[in-house]
């Protein structure tokens, strides 16, 4: 079991201790430091205490509710048209390779269904196997490949929000 909820200052040294090189390569774009990730923490309570842009969430795993890792959606972001919800995610090592990030995206999806989104975007780089893997496996469909503002080729997976099952129960 999962649950997902926002990330907070007591999540700060899980984080640290979880963040491997794939994070840093995918993710995140560079290693993590207490004053950063604190810094990183402070601005997602922003957003949610704003309604802004971003809804970052800790992965939460098992009774205990162990951070396993994070995702979250971003309402507005480059490469993204009216509607759509771009969604991001990374799983600690000791958490991979056991379905966690497919359930923590469908639970995002019902989140930004329900806040409205009409499309959810995965946007990957094609060495990427794993999360294009994540994106399949949530019922995300390839929609094409878009280079970033800094010239990063990224493949684009999409799925409908409105479509049924998509605001399903929330648990999972």
């Amino acid at each position: 079991m999962i649950t997902l909820s926002p990330l907070r200052p007591a999540d700060a040294e899980a984080h640290l201790a979880g963040e491997d090189e794939q994070l840093v390569r995918w993710l995140s774009g560079g290693p993590g430091t207490r004053e950063g990730v604190d810094a990183y923490i402070r601005h997602c309570e922003e957003q949610w205490a704003t309604a802004g842009p971003l809804r970052a969430f800790g992965v939460r795993a098992g009774a205990e509710g162990t951070l396993a890792g994070t995702i979250d959606l971003r309402f507005a972001a480059e490469g993204l048209t009216r509607g759509q919800v771009n969604v991001a995610y990374g799983l600690y090592p000791a958490w991979r390779g056991r379905g966690l990030a497919t359930r923590a995206v469908l639970l995002v999806c019902r989140y930004a269904a329900g806040a409205g989104s009409k499309e959810a975007v995965i946007q990957v780089e094609p060495e990427n196997a794993a999360s294009m893997a994540v994106a399949r496996r949530s019922g995300f469909t390839p929609g094409g490949q878009r280079f970033t503002e800094d010239g990063t080729l990224l493949d684009r997976y999409v799925r409908d929000l409105r479509a049924p099952g998509v605001n399903g129960p929330a648990t999972t």
